[in-house]
């Protein structure tokens, strides 16, 4: 997983609706980098929507959010609609990017062992470099804390 401070790993993805997007097209903005195992599972559902309520605030603090599963662009856009999600949703089919944050791994549930992702947030600062890492997170509350830490950072910025 990238250290705190540290450069982000660099992506580019498919994502939601056509198209691809790369870090370096919000070079100077900060961004939101959130992985989930799956579309459609009950965590997953709560954080895209958690998310999307406050996605003003987000763009308000000069942030932008995007959620990265290994499910196809077809799978995302299935998610989006059924639940009304607005963040951008990217396809990391092969996993690369999956695995160049560190969220890529062997898990444990029900006493069976299976890869998978691992749920993780980082923070990118407008720097390109990791402002902050969430590992393992618990999906309630979280949002409300990386608000929090992007707005804390916009703070120092200016």
């Amino acid at each position: 997983m990238p250290d705190t401070g540290g450069k982000a790993p660099v992506f580019k993805l498919p994502r939601d609706g056509g198209g691809e997007i790369s870090l370096t097209d919000y070079a100077g903005r900060s961004v939101v980098l959130y992985f989930y195992p799956r579309d459609d599972t009950p965590g997953c559902t709560t954080e895209g929507k958690d998310f999307t309520c406050a996605a003003d605030d987000f763009a308000a603090a000069g942030a932008v959010v995007m959620g990265v599963s290994k499910d196809s662009v077809e799978s995302h856009d299935k998610f989006r609609d059924k639940h009304d999600l607005s963040v951008i949703l990217l396809s990391d089919k092969t996993g690369s990017t999956c695995e160049d944050y560190g969220v890529w791994g062997e898990k444990n549930m029900y006493g069976k062992t299976f890869m998978g992702i691992t749920r993780a947030t980082f923070l990118i600062g407008p720097d390109g470099t990791i402002a902050q890492a969430w590992k393992n997170v618990k999906v309630p509350g979280h949002v409300d804390e990386v608000l929090a830490a992007v707005q804390a950072l916009e703070v120092t910025a200016s």
